[in-house]
């Protein structure tokens, strides 16, 4: 049985047969699974009250290791959003006693965010539910499908220059 993506490109095929149509095969599969991906995911984490990005602050924070806190500097460095949306998405979570702003003992006009003992309770419940949800996703491969895969996006990725943050 073909995807969706398969009958585009034997429609493309049909009306332009010289031209080269796998880069769709590749990049419209990508594009279709994260529009796919991000709607099931959306949906997961707001049946646990929270919203991608702050499912992303959560988690960063606690693999940060204790006192899982860091500045909102290093959040910019790892994420592609704007100062303004760090601090619109930490006041959204402050107000639901997630996290909490720290001043920085060593800067003062620096400010650290860190988890509060109820944000670290959610994403300690939350994540392992959250990593099996992930592996729904992925039913229809097998560990060594999954690890390829993995490999050759890493290699993709890293192509566009997408290296860890510093």
């Amino acid at each position: 049985m073909a995807d969706a993506v398969e009958s585009v490109l034997e429609q493309w095929h049909r009306e332009c047969p010289d031209l080269d149509f796998t880069p769709i095969a590749v990049v419209g599969r990508i594009m279709r699974l994260s529009r796919l991906w991000d709607k099931e995911i959306k949906d997961f984490l707001a049946e646990h009250g929270l919203e991608p990005g702050e499912f992303d602050i959560l988690s960063t924070l606690r693999r940060s290791g204790e006192p899982y806190e860091l500045t909102a500097k290093t959040f910019l460095k790892s994420s592609l959003v704007t100062t303004g949306a760090i601090t619109l998405r930490v006041d959204r979570m402050a107000a639901k006693d997630l996290v909490t702003r720290v001043p920085d003992a060593i800067d003062r006009r620096s400010v650290k965010i860190r988890l509060t003992p109820n944000g670290l309770e959610v994403i300690d419940r939350i994540l392992p539910l959250h990593l099996a949800n992930e592996a729904r996703l992925l039913h229809g491969l097998d560990l060594e499908d999954r690890r390829r895969l993995a490999a050759t996006l890493a290699a993709v990725l890293e192509s566009h220059g997408d290296t860890p943050a510093r």
